[in-house]
């Protein structure tokens, strides 16, 4: 499989449109633009679509025509942006689109979609596991973390063939059940979330950079993780540290920073600019 990394940002993105910290003016100095996450597979399967993911599979030279699912985590406004199902009805597609993520973020989609349009939606909760068109096997993970209208967010453990990757944004610390049931996966890649940095006194239901290192020292020591494993760190946000300090930070436990436009070929799990 392959993953194009359409944002790797937090909810408002690293640089902060609104803020002149130290780490924003960093990033907007080096030219490093990270965008809300989410993600392109092999050209057919979106994983989060929330405003700036359609504008970014163009940037980086991608069409949308050939998406036939978009599997949603949750229902905060920078992993749903329905107006993309507005935007595919526009030019007439005719092959089926599936839909798919909790009942709360299907609500906020259905009011823009046609009584025709092609597409279909189905509900997902955790402990599902799904079968979709392409070869692909789906396993819906509960996350730690609050949905919008009450249905909490869901991770994905997304496979075909031989190849298997896990999808773990927006998350804290992985609740019992979903360690368990990865529990010897052996992923060939993980993106995992890693929003606040070093500042621990957030109180909310993300990662910090102690509590990454935990989550991911858990999953090796489970093998859902090996050595081969590349472990992408994503949903960055300005709490991080500049360049080098986050990505030695990372290098400490085994991981590294995503950045917006990668191609992850999972299979081999091998790292290229897009």
């Amino acid at each position: 499989m392959e993953v194009l990394l359409l944002g790797t940002g937090s909810a408002d993105g690293w640089p902060s449109p609104f803020c002149e910290c130290r780490s924003c003016r960093w990033a907007l100095r080096s030219g490093e633009i990270r965008g809300q996450t989410a993600a392109l597979v092999d050209d057919a399967m979106l994983i989060d679509c929330g405003p700036e993911a359609p504008r970014a599979a163009l940037r980086y030279g991608r069409t949308l025509a050939g998406v036939r699912q978009i599997l949603f985590t949750h229902g905060h406004f920078d992993h749903v942006g329905p107006a993309a199902l507005v935007m595919r009805h526009w030019v007439d597609a005719a092959a089926p689109l599936e839909v798919l993520g909790p009942p709360d973020v299907l609500a906020q989609c259905r009011d823009w979609v046609g009584p025709t349009d092609p597409i279909v939606f189905r509900a997902v909760h955790s402990g599902d596991e799904l079968r979709l068109d392409g070869g692909y096997t789906v396993r819906v993970l509960a996350a730690a973390h609050a949905g919008v209208m009450g249905d909490p967010a869901v991770l994905y453990d997304i496979s075909r063939g031989d190849a298997r990757f896990l999808w773990a944004t927006d998350t804290g610390p992985l609740p019992t059940d979903t360690c368990a049931a990865i529990a010897g996966a052996g992923f060939d890649a993980v993106f995992l979330e890693q929003t606040f940095g070093p500042k621990t006194d957030h109180g909310t239901d993300h990662h910090d950079l102690p509590t990454f290192a935990k989550t991911l020292a858990g999953l090796r020591k489970s093998r859902a993780v090996h050595d081969d494993t590349d472990v992408v760190a994503v949903h960055l946000s300005h709490h991080n540290r500049p360049g080098d300090e986050l990505e030695s930070a990372l290098a400490r436990c085994g991981a590294r920073a995503g950045r917006d436009g990668e191609v992850v070929r999972v299979s081999t799990a091998e790292a290229i600019r897009a």
